[in-house]
């Protein structure tokens, strides 16, 4: 339900000729072309980059992969999980671990990172060619991977170690060059603070009725908050017990310190600021009714945005748009009566 609203849904098994053949047809129609298949499938098939070039100059091929197409692992098969073990991230993730406690196990990123920013990267990728093709008429590959984007995600952790030939190590939800900007543990559940500067520090310690941590020389400034942040952290946690997260939200909202609850799934969906950004919509599913998904992201001034429908049953547009490039219904009736392509009614 979250994926692929307002698509299109097409199924062609390109493992028959006929079913090769319509594929052909459709992509040598668009502008862009997006697979995600190991490193040599496409080929294969003789739907690879060199020879649909040669056919269509102006398409473009975005290859999105495991781990991109050079290099010793172009040819493996690539998961979320995978690449954000060999892109560091989990080497990253979890609980700051204790002089006492035995090494803890990798934790994986609970989102799919690698997944969902690949696919940003691609998109991003196709656009910056689609600006190349207006100025000269010409595609081009895009080639990105799950690999590549777990590694953009360490840039901070990434610094470090190019500066000192050190890997960092988890830090639960505190960062590694800011201190404190980590959540604490209040009466009723959990906040975030992002006492980032000086001046942010200082205004944590006075709604917390903590001075005496500023005159502690231990605490002075951020790098020897950094030094001694297990300790920062214990003296701290405290004061946060004082009070419900709502009431120290309203604290700190009123001296302009940053913060935030850490809410559930189901708390976020019900949170106004969700609600007035419609970033959880109702749209028509053909099979289902009105079912709730995520809303767009991104707001456009002149031309706005929005989930139409849900996602496709899968086949339920492939009449549609093989009639579109060019196929009769008898045809149609004959590739799906050899199952050639799926054509579902939505």
């Amino acid at each position: 339900m979250m994926m692929n609203r307002n698509k299109r849904g097409v199924a062609i098994n390109f493992r028959s000729q006929a079913g090769l053949a319509a594929l052909r047809k459709l992509i040598l129609s668009a502008d862009v072309l997006v697979e995600n298949f190991r490193v040599g499938a496409m080929e294969h098939y003789g739907l690879g980059y060199e020879v649909l070039r040669q056919e269509k100059p102006e398409l473009i091929y975005c290859s999105l992969s495991g781990f991109g197409r050079t290099g010793p692992y172009a040819e493996r098969g690539g998961f979320d999980l995978i690449a954000q073990g060999m892109s560091g991230l989990m080497s990253i993730t979890g609980d700051m671990p204790t002089d006492d406690a035995q090494e803890p196990p990798p934790v994986k990123v609970g989102a799919p990172m690698t997944d969902i920013t690949a696919g940003i990267l691609a998109a991003m990728g196709i656009l910056a060619a689609y600006v190349h093709r207006l100025k000269t008429g010409e595609g081009q590959m895009v080639d990105t991977s799950l690999f590549e984007a777990g590694i953009t995600h360490t840039y901070w952790q990434s610094a470090i170690c190019l500066a000192t030939g050190v890997s960092p190590g988890p830090l639960g939800s505190a960062h590694p060059l800011m201190a404190p900007y980590q959540a604490f543990q209040t009466q009723d559940g959990w906040i975030n603070i992002g006492a980032a500067n000086q001046a942010n520090w200082e205004k944590l310690i006075t709604a917390l009725g903590a001075q005496e941590l500023g005159a502690d020389p231990r605490f002075v400034d951020n790098a020897g908050r950094l030094t001694n942040l297990p300790l920062l952290v214990a003296l701290l946690t405290p004061y946060f017990h004082h009070k419900t997260t709502a009431q120290w939200m309203a604290t700190f909202d009123a001296i302009g310190l940053p913060a935030g609850p850490v809410l559930s799934i189901a708390e976020m969906h019900a949170d106004p600021q969700t609600q007035a950004r419609d970033m959880v919509v109702e749209v028509e599913h053909s099979r289902l009714g009105p079912v709730k998904t995520l809303g767009l992201p991104v707001k456009f001034s002149d031309t706005p945005g929005g989930v139409q429908h849900g996602a496709p049953i899968m086949g339920q547009h492939t009449r549609e748009v093989l009639r579109e490039i060019g196929y009769a219904d008898g045809e149609i009736d004959a590739m799906a009566g050899s199952g050639d392509i799926q054509a579902t009614a939505g």
